[in-house]
């Protein structure tokens, strides 16, 4: 069976992957995420990846050292799709969970929303 592709996309987010991510998402991919601390909107893959996923979320001192989980689903007409990561940061090691809804034009990701646990300490 094919990988799904928002499996895709969060095995190429845990691996931190830009030309993987970039190749997944539509150029004016229509993104919206939510954090603890901030809204997030973008409509340039660019943007999303290069200055957001990479360029905030999880930028080099932040090493994702396990991924925990990652499950797919559909809900209606949108896929979902749910990862877990153990990530390592200068202070401390914590866990983060996203949870993804999208919408392909095959297999390119054109709309996408996540929600977003933040950083919490690992027991």
């Amino acid at each position: 069976m094919a990988e799904h592709v928002g499996e895709r996309f969060a095995r190429a987010l845990a691996e931190k992957d830009a030309a993987g991510l970039k190749l997944l998402l539509r150029s004016d991919v229509d993104f919206r995420a939510m954090t603890p601390g901030k809204f997030w909107e973008a409509n340039d893959v660019d943007v999303v990846v290069d200055e957001t996923m990479l360029g905030t979320w999880f930028v080099p001192e932040r090493q994702i050292t396990n991924v925990l989980s990652v499950t797919t689903d559909r809900v209606g007409s949108l896929d979902r799709v749910g990862y877990r990561f153990e990530v390592k940061r200068p202070d401390g090691e914590f866990v983060i969970e996203q949870q993804a809804y999208l919408e392909t034009d095959g297999d390119t990701i054109s709309w996408l929303r996540i929600m977003c646990s933040g950083f919490l300490p690992a027991s």
